[in-house]
């Protein structure tokens, strides 16, 4: 029996936060990187698949790849001279073809790149609205009354309702 392909998400994490309209708000790079794993958070349980969000840490001078984990999400600060592209990139090669993989990004040649090596792309801005999307889910499924069954109201008569709120009340 064939085994059940692991589902991965990689997230271009500074790419999606600059096309981000939080970010544009708060215009605090470190807030939008909390506030985008938060959403990974949520969006990784309320999904089920495994979500590596990467951040290009190339041009910090002596920086060693970074790896942590944050409720189940993977966080990748990169090392010094690679990419978030070429992390990913890195990991199509290793996984994308025994994997279902899918990259989040709007940059043009690491789409192509996800396409070619067997993964699917979403772009930053499709990124954005599916973890809106889910956040919106997520509220109306916890915010909505828990009810087991029918209303009792609208299955009993009023004549037979009066007597059970006077049988309750003699309780």
């Amino acid at each position: 029996m064939p085994r059940t392909k692991k589902e991965y998400l990689f997230i271009d994490g500074y790419n999606i936060i600059n096309q981000w309209q939080y970010y544009k708000e708060v215009k605090n790079i470190a807030n939008s990187r909390n506030k985008l794993i938060e959403l990974l958070v949520e969006y990784q349980a309320y999904k089920g698949i495994n979500v590596i969000v990467v951040f290009d840490a190339h041009l910090v001078k002596g920086s060693l790849e970074k790896k942590e984990t944050v409720a189940g999400v993977e966080i990748v600060y990169t090392k010094e001279h690679e990419t978030a592209d070429s992390f990913i990139e890195k990991q199509l090669d290793r996984i994308g073809r025994y994997e279902r993989v899918q990259v989040a990004t709007s940059d043009s040649a690491i789409q192509q790149i996800v396409i070619s090596r067997g993964g699917t792309r979403i772009s930053a801005q499709e990124m954005i609205m599916e973890l809106e999307n889910a956040k919106k889910d997520i509220r109306t499924k916890t915010e909505k009354p828990r009810q087991k069954g029918t209303n009792i109201d609208r299955v009993l008569d009023d004549e037979t309702l009066e007597k059970l709120e006077k049988l309750r009340r003699s309780m």
